[in-house]
C-alpha cells in the first residue's frame, strides 16, 4: 500500500414495481365490475304484488269505449362501465450516441443521478464508458486499474498513526472516502438501475472490443460484485508495515488479499459497508 496513492472507488450501480401495481390496478377494476354486476343482476329482497281478484266493470254502451290506462314505461336500467386508469405514459430512452461519442452523454446521466451531490468534479471525462469497463474488468480479477478508473482519487493524503513503536493505519484516512461511499449509498435503486439498462449497448460494445467472446459485460460485473461482497469489514486497529515509502498489513491474510479488497479496507468498515449494501442491492435487481 502506497502513501498517497490516488486509489479509486468506482460507484456501482430495485426492481421496478410495475408488474405489482399492474396487479393492483387489474384486482381494482375486476373488483369495481363485479361490485357493478352484483349492484344491477341482484334480486330485490321487498315483497312482490299477489295477484288480485278482477273487478266487474260497469256495463257500457257500444259508442262508449271502455276506458284503458295509458301503458307505463318499464325504467330504464343504465349501466356505467368502470373507468379504465389511463395509460401510464411511457417516455421513448434517448438515442444512445457512437461510443467514442458518448462521454457527454454518459457524463449528464452520472451527474442525473447523483441528485444534486457534486460529483462531476470527480468524473474524468475522457472515453468513460469504455474506462468504466476497464475498471470493472479488473475489479472482477481483483485488481485496480488506477489509470483506468473514470474517477479521480481522494485528494486527502494517506496517514498512519505511530502507537508505542507499532504504526497503525490512521482511522482518520476513512474519511478520505466517505463521498465516494455517500454517492453509491444515496443512489435511487430505481433510477439506477434503470440508467444501467440505457447505458448497458455501450457498456457491452466497449467490453467487447477487450475480446473476451461470448462472456458479456453484466456477466463480468456480477464476478466484481463477488469480490466487492467478499472483502473483509475490519473494525480493529491495523498494523501496517513500511518498506521505503510503500506500506503493507502486518497480518499476512489481509496482505494476501486482492487489491480490490485491499482498497475496501482502506476506506474503512463504515463506508465499506455502504458499498457492500448498495452492491447487493444491484446484484438483486439484476439477477
Amino acid at each position: 500500500m502506497q502513501v498517497n496513492q490516488d486509489d479509486r472507488i468506482t460507484p456501482q450501480q430495485k426492481k421496478a414495481g410495475a408488474n405489482g401495481i399492474a396487479i393492483l390496478a387489474v384486482a381494482l377494476l375486476a373488483l369495481l365490475l363485479g361490485g357493478a354486476y352484483y349492484y344491477i343482476s341482484t334480486d330485490s329482497n321487498e315483497p312482490q304484488p299477489t295477484e288480485l281478484e278482477p273487478i266487474p266493470l260497469p256495463a257500457t254502451t257500444p259508442e262508449e269505449p271502455l276506458p284503458t290506462e295509458a301503458p307505463v314505461p318499464e325504467p330504464e336500467i343504465v349501466t356505467t362501465q368502470a373507468e379504465m386508469p389511463p395509460e401510464p405514459q411511457v417516455q421513448a430512452p434517448e438515442p444512445l450516441p457512437p461510443l467514442a461519442e458518448s462521454d457527454d452523454f454518459v457524463q449528464q446521466k452520472i451527474i442525473t443521478l447523483a441528485d444534486g451531490m457534486a460529483i462531476a468534479p470527480l468524473l474524468i471525462k475522457q472515453n468513460l464508458a469504455r474506462q468504466w469497463v476497464v475498471f470493472v474488468d479488473n475489479l472482477a480479477q481483483g485488481e485496480l486499474a488506477r489509470k483506468a478508473s473514470p474517477m479521480k482519487g481522494p485528494q486527502q493524503a494517506f496517514s498512519v498513526t505511530d502507537i508505542t513503536n507499532k504504526t497503525y493505519l490512521n482511522p482518520d484516512s476513512y474519511h478520505r472516502y466517505d463521498m465516494y461511499a455517500d454517492f453509491v449509498a444515496g443512489l435511487d435503486e430505481q433510477q439506477l438501475l434503470q440508467t444501467y439498462r440505457e447505458l448497458s449497448p455501450l457498456f457491452e460494445t466497449a467490453f467487447d472490443e477487450l475480446g473476451y467472446g461470448e462472456l458479456s459485460f453484466e456477466e463480468r460485473m456480477q464476478q466484481a460484485f463477488k469480490t466487492v461482497l467478499a472483502a473483509p469489514v475490519i473494525e480493529d486497529p491495523i498494523e501496517l508495515t513500511s518498506i521505503s515509502v510503500n506500506y503493507k498489513f502486518v497480518d499476512p491474510k489481509l496482505e494476501a488479499l486482492p487489491s480490490a479488497q485491499k482498497l475496501l479496507i482502506r476506506m474503512g468498515p463504515e463506508n465499506t459497508r455502504k458499498i457492500k449494501a448498495a452492491v447487493r442491492k444491484l446484484q438483486a435487481a439484476l439477477e
